[in-house]
């Protein structure tokens, strides 16, 4: 098998790899077995952490949507099954903002979810 020099791909390789950890800590943004091995976990925590930010907004804006259901007299569940019935589609997100910014529009929803119950 004929010898192959990998002078210029293994530079390029290296270079990129380097320009991608710029801002570790010492080694970890100098030498490039580090900094490989640091990429890599970099990039998994990314990948894994773009699926828990998700599930962490939901949670904040339950946590929302609970306390200004507690001032309004009902619980979060039952505000929820009575806005199912009631036919009203909004998501948390939305009633998470009415709750923090809105209260009356709030108010206004929680008195149709009574009802429908």
């Amino acid at each position: 098998m004929p010898r192959v020099k990998t002078g210029v791909v293994r530079r390029r390789r290296h270079k990129k790899v380097l320009k991608a950890a710029k801002g570790f800590f010492s080694g970890r943004r100098k030498h490039f077995r580090k900094a490989k091995e640091q990429l890599e976990r970099s990039m998994y925590y990314a990948f894994r952490d773009r699926k828990q930010k998700k599930r962490e907004f939901r949670k904040l804006w339950i946590i929302r949507i609970n306390a200004a259901c507690r001032l309004n007299d009902i619980s979060y569940s039952r505000f929820m099954n009575g806005l199912n019935k009631a036919g009203i589609e909004l998501d948390r997100k939305i009633l998470a903002d009415m709750a923090m910014n809105d209260a009356k529009a709030f108010s206004a929803t929680v008195v149709a979810a009574k009802a429908a119950l």
